[in-house]
């Protein structure tokens, strides 16, 4: 079952190789070392760090994707900028881009190794000894080595590759891998981060230019700003980030200036010439479109995780004379077993769901099953977080009641006789202040 679910990470190390080597062909040695060392590197990190809960492995991780995917676009523009920097030697020596390839194929064999490794649970990870595990690990990082430098040697000369087509092409493998980890996914929090954009955008608009609920504003100018507010805004918008460097690289190499073949007489020659650059031309598209069907492949797992989400059915309560709701924090449900408990309230027409959830820190936290931002849709748990149903946005768990962004709205609450105490009046006012108003302007206005 382990082994199943490494699969598709290990084939995307696995690729990921196979472009260094055949991109450095005159380095293949030192790019294979490096490679084998990277991978094991990125595996033993990432192993270290998450017994130790004071450093994230997947801030590491995350950071490393982030700056992969920045480079990606500074690449992608500087090649639109001098389209001739396609064509750049793939077997030009020197110190510094002899550096720089190690350097970046290092990185590269780190994140992919450090994200493989990721994907296994503590419970999986907890079954092998630490040196077995070790071992394990670098008997895999030359086995894939291996098969890349096989599967290279496969390939037909004439199939070359530029240091854009390289890198556009890692950068995508490295997405998609990390695209089935939650923790590690970039396409939802890009979403997410241009939908509360646009919802910032038009909110503060609204309230710099009129009242919200202006007697001008005709329901169907409601129908449109409704729009705005929706997670379709957001999804397509993170499609354009992400697809474009793709694109643009696919439009440089497209667009590139055939060879000049005036000053040769044979038309033979020249046909042979220019059908050579052609070809060549056809060549180098192919890992551009490649990468584009691997980010759409990267896009559809973030959109569609296949993970299981502890998602319990809302119990209902009743607030006593005093207007409190009283939660025993033992009893037929544990309150501090680390699981979400989702409650549902009703007073007369009015209602509020939310939740009690032990955190990674020890301390209970209530909080609306909503947030300030997004339509109700509510929480899920999965291992170390939770998750947005209607944006996809990942919270970890030890940030959850904290105010902000996506997070799950806060509600106040005491700890009294071993039970946890809260306001009815004010959860049900925080309900309808921060959800309904939300939920009126996303569904299209009055």
């Amino acid at each position: 079952m382990i082994a199943v679910k490494l699969i598709p990470h290990l084939l995307a190390a696995l690729c990921l190789l196979l472009v260094l080597l055949r991109c450095f062909a005159s380095r293949r040695k030192s790019v294979l070392l490096t490679s084998v060392c990277g991978l094991s590197a990125g595996a033993f990190t990432v192993l270290l760090l998450r017994s130790m809960p004071v450093v994230s492995p997947y801030l590491l991780l995350k950071s490393l994707l982030g700056v992969g995917f920045l480079a990606l676009w500074g690449v992608s523009v500087a090649v639109n900028y001098r389209k001739n920097a396609v064509a750049l030697d793939k077997n030009e020596g020197g110190i510094v881009s002899s550096v720089a390839a190690l350097a970046g194929t290092l990185l590269a064999a780190f994140a992919a190794g450090g994200i493989a490794i990721a994907k296994l649970s503590d419970t999986a990870l907890a079954t092998f000894p630490p040196v077995l595990l070790l071992l394990v690990v670098v008997i895999v990082a030359v086995i894939v080595g291996g098969g890349a430098t096989f599967l290279e040697k496969q390939l037909s000369p004439r199939v070359t590759i530029t240091p854009v087509g390289m890198v556009v092409a890692v950068v995508a493998l490295l997405l998609f891998s990390a695209s089935s980890i939650l923790r590690l996914d970039l396409f939802s929090p890009l979403s997410m981060k241009v939908m509360k954009g646009v919802h910032d955008l038009v909110h503060q608009s609204m309230e710099s230019v009129l009242i919200p609920d202006h007697v001008f504003v005709r329901p169907v100018v409601w129908k449109y700003i409704g729009f705005l507010f929706g997670k379709e805004v957001g999804f397509w918008g993170g499609m354009v980030i992400w697809f474009t460097p793709p694109v643009l690289i696919a439009l440089a190499v497209s667009s590139r200036k055939l060879p000049s073949v005036g000053h040769i007489r044979q038309g033979a020659q020249r046909r042979k010439l220019l059908a050579g650059a052609l070809r060549e031309q056809r060549l180098q598209l192919l890992l551009p479109l490649f990468s584009l069907c691997v980010l759409a492949g990267a896009a559809y797992q973030s959109s569609f995780p296949t993970v299981e989400y502890w998602d319990p059915k809302p119990i209902p309560v009743v607030a006593n004379e005093g207007g409190m709701i009283i939660l025993p924090k033992k009893g037929d449900i544990l309150l501090e077993d680390g699981k979400i408990h989702k409650y549902l309230f009703k007073q007369k027409e009015r209602e509020a769901r939310f939740f009690v959830l032990l955190t990674p820190d020890g301390q209970l936290t209530v909080d609306l099953d909503a947030c300030a931002i997004c339509k109700p849709d509510g929480y899920g748990q999965a291992e170390g977080s939770v998750i947005c149903y209607y944006c996809k946005t990942l919270i970890p768990l030890d940030t959850v009641g904290k105010p902000g962004g996506c997070n799950p709205v806060p509600i106040p609450f005491t700890v009294k006789d071993d039970a946890v105490v809260i306001d009815a009046l004010t959860l049900i006012n925080t309900w309808g202040a921060t959800v309904q108003a939300t939920t009126r302007v996303k569904e299209g206005g009055k």
